[in-house]
């Protein structure tokens, strides 16, 4: 089983904290949506399977960005029928669409008889993700969102009675942001029963807004101790509601996981569409270029606007021990050694043994897993664990 995730590199306005590609021009839009069709059908064949001369099945379609929302339902549409068109899709795929609540705000879902649920519903996708972030104003206006506090709750007022399966974004760690005000961010979520929820940290990365106000003292630098409070906080309160904290982002409930994000984790291929989107075959890596004036100009040449990187043994190992890590799956220390050697794996018992005696790491049933304690600090461990090439 595979997955197909489609990049749509669109934005109304930039997030301050946001460094991932995306264009607030929508001049280019129609030919963007016309050149991810031709993408889609241009690697048609890239999933075969030589041992069943067949295309590997697609069980996911993940509309992510930027802001897929910002398209029109008949281009979401356009591009779900490529898939269909050039792939093998499961009967009843889950398929995602990324949205900000401005998009579905009910001014703007329900325009006479018009319903913008109902048309996601009707072309086929069965899962929202919605860019929440926070239910408070003053930490919208800091990230510099296209939505308000009112227009968050509304839009899940309005999801939530046409769709079952749906996931939302909070930030925690943000400036000013104390214990309290961060509960009841969680608790406002809890109240529209949401069965998924996606959680990060606020981080600066470089080259964005929010890294340049930080650097001039205009706002000032996000706390780790509060961060890992607000993280902790998140965790126990999740848990009482009974979501299961399957991903360290990902909290969801009972079937409820996001299988587009899974497949990443448990190391199954996938195809990247668009400007900047990855790829996974199981033995490579490959990424679109970061461009979208250079991207619809190879799309156009029928040339793929990508880069590839053939993993080493020790790669493999790696992302492994990083995905594991990050999960409930954890790492399979049978896996380890049949799939890279023994040294590998006395390399691994060695360096992990510190973390097993600082309570950070245990191991259950030949499976190394963070403890609750250690789940925060999962990436730092990770890196410690890795083998250098």
């Amino acid at each position: 089983m595979s997955g197909i995730y489609i990049h749509i590199p669109f934005c109304k306005q930039a997030c301050h904290y946001c460094d991932f590609h995306f264009s607030t021009s929508m001049k280019k839009k129609d030919e963007m949506v016309l050149a991810l069709a031709k993408e889609i059908e241009m690697r048609k064949n890239e999933l075969f399977d030589c041992a069943r001369s067949d295309n590997e099945i697609i069980e996911t379609i993940y509309f992510g960005g930027g802001t897929p929302s910002i398209l029109e339902v008949s281009d979401i549409k356009l591009l779900i029928d490529t898939v269909y068109k050039h792939f093998k899709v499961v009967e009843n795929p889950e398929i995602t669409i990324e949205a900000n609540p401005d998009d579905l705000s009910p001014d703007l879902s329900f325009k006479g008889t018009r319903n913008l649920f109902e048309e996601f519903k009707a072309i086929g996708i069965n899962r929202l993700s919605i860019g929440i972030q926070s239910f408070f104003e003053d930490d919208l206006k800091l990230m510099n969102r296209a939505h308000n506090s009112a227009e968050a709750k509304e839009c899940l007022e309005f999801a939530t009675k046409y769709f079952d399966n749906i996931s939302i974004d909070l930030i925690y760690g943000v400036p000013n942001m104390s214990n309290e005000k961060w509960l009841q961010n969680i608790e406002t979520a809890l109240s529209f029963n949401i069965p998924h929820i996606s959680s990060y940290a606020l981080t600066v990365e470089p080259k964005t807004a929010l890294h340049t106000f930080i650097q001039k003292g205009i706002i000032p630098q996000p706390d780790d101790e509060v961060a890992q409070e607000h993280f902790q906080i998140l965790v126990d309160k999740l848990s009482e509601n009974d979501f299961i904290h399957y991903e360290l982002s990902n909290f969801g409930k009972e079937n409820y996981f996001s299988k587009n994000n899974s497949s990443y984790w448990l190391g199954k291929k996938y195809i990247g569409i668009g400007p900047s989107a990855h790829s996974y075959d199981g033995d490579s890596r490959s990424w679109n270029v970061s461009n979208n004036s250079l991207y619809l100009k190879s799309i156009s040449e029928n040339k793929l606007p990508s880069e590839t990187e053939k993993l080493t043994q020790t790669d493999r190992y790696n992302e492994y021990v990083m995905t594991g890590l990050r999960t409930i799956w954890g790492i399979s220390l049978d896996r380890i050694e049949i799939e890279f050697g023994k040294s590998y794996l006395d390399y691994l018992n060695q360096q992990a043994e510190k973390y097993i005696e600082d309570h950070l790491l245990f191991v259950d049933e030949n499976i190394l897993r963070t403890t609750k304690k250690g789940k925060f600090l999962s990436d730092g461990i990770a890196s410690d664990l890795f083998m250098l090439n």
